[in-house]
């Protein structure tokens, strides 16, 4: 029998169920995967207490791994027995199994395992697109990236790296900072007991940087503008504080800012833009010049404990859970 995490009514860790479920047949367009792993993402507990809303009962989570058991009608790009990964498809990732359209679905290549993928696919393309769509970034330019010990965090630094991009990083512990910085990080601030902005200056020669990329939201908006250079751009990607408000005067009297608050479906929409992104991260990852930490793993069934770990600040990297 297959299993699956559910929710009937929006609210804390507690309102998640594991539940028995029924997985019929694909239908055309379709396939029936049987998960290795899933992916745990803070924009899990989003829909799980309403701030993104969900008809319900629900399922949760939008990224995983495995391997297709079936194939509906026209079907051409996945096979039976393919090992495939995913983000951004509807509600279900918590499950051992389901049956999904197939056009959202990646191929793996043989060097990255499914455990991998499924840490990586959301905050790989995530750092993908930032780095490479978002902002004509080149070799020199300095950026400030909000909890840089997180999942995006560490990939991100990595690939910045290899693009000869300083990252001035944001943590909240000595512990995250060494994690930080082990994965490239450049420069470390400890948002919660330094003023962000003041140090960013210090660190650009007063400066500031052409742009910031800001998942936390709420709590950082301020230092974020205050960071930035005269026409620069705030990144809202994220908002695990809360939503910010952004008043437009500010924009102005921090230096004619620019913000967008970016979203990963739209970067992946198109199948070509979507294969291109995912290629360059496979290869990255798979050459070994970016790791992919994975620094917490659970039971699905024990997803109510991970939610709780999520939210309250004490996962580092990536999490999945493992079938």
């Amino acid at each position: 029998m297959a299993h699956a995490i559910r929710f009937h009514e929006t609210g804390g860790p507690g309102v998640l169920r594991w539940e028995e479920t029924t997985v019929g047949d694909p239908g055309p367009g379709e396939v029936r995967i049987r998960h290795v792993a899933v992916g745990l993402n803070f924009a899990d507990t989003y829909f799980r207490s309403g701030l993104y809303p969900a008809p319900l009962p629900a399922g949760l989570g939008v990224e995983a791994s495995g391997v297709i058991e079936a194939v509906g009608e026209n079907v051409t790009h996945v096979a039976e027995g393919d090992r495939v990964t995913y983000t951004g498809s509807p509600l279900g990732a918590y499950s051992t199994e389901r049956v999904m359209p197939a056009d959202s679905l990646i191929k793996l290549p043989d060097e990255i395992s499914c455990e991998t993928a499924a840490a990586m696919t959301m905050r790989g393309l995530t750092s993908a697109y930032l780095l490479r769509r978002i902002h004509p970034l080149k070799a020199g330019d300095t950026v400030l990236l909000h909890a840089a010990a997180g999942g995006v965090g560490l990939i991100f630094s990595q690939w910045a790296k290899l693009l000869g991009i300083t990252v001035i990083g944001t943590v909240s512990t000595e512990e995250k900072a060494e994690i930080a910085q082990a994965h490239g990080c450049d420069h470390i601030i400890y948002y919660r007991r330094e003023n962000v902005a003041e140090r960013v200056r210090e660190l650009t020669d007063g400066k500031g940087v052409p742009v910031v990329f800001d998942s936390i939201g709420k709590d950082t908006v301020d230092g974020s503008m205050a960071s930035l250079q005269r026409r620069g751009l705030l990144v809202c990607f994220g908002t695990s504080s809360g939503v910010p408000p952004l008043d437009a005067m500010k924009l102005a009297i921090h230096g004619s800012l620019y913000v967008t608050r970016p979203a990963l479906a739209d970067y992946i929409a198109e199948p070509a833009e979507r294969d291109a992104l995912a290629g360059e991260l496979f290869g990255h990852v798979a050459s070994g010049r970016i790791t992919i930490q994975i620094n917490q793993r659970y039971a699905l069934e024990n997803a109510t404990e991970a939610h709780r770990d999520l939210e309250s600040g004490r996962t580092t990297g990536s999490s999945v859970f493992v079938l």
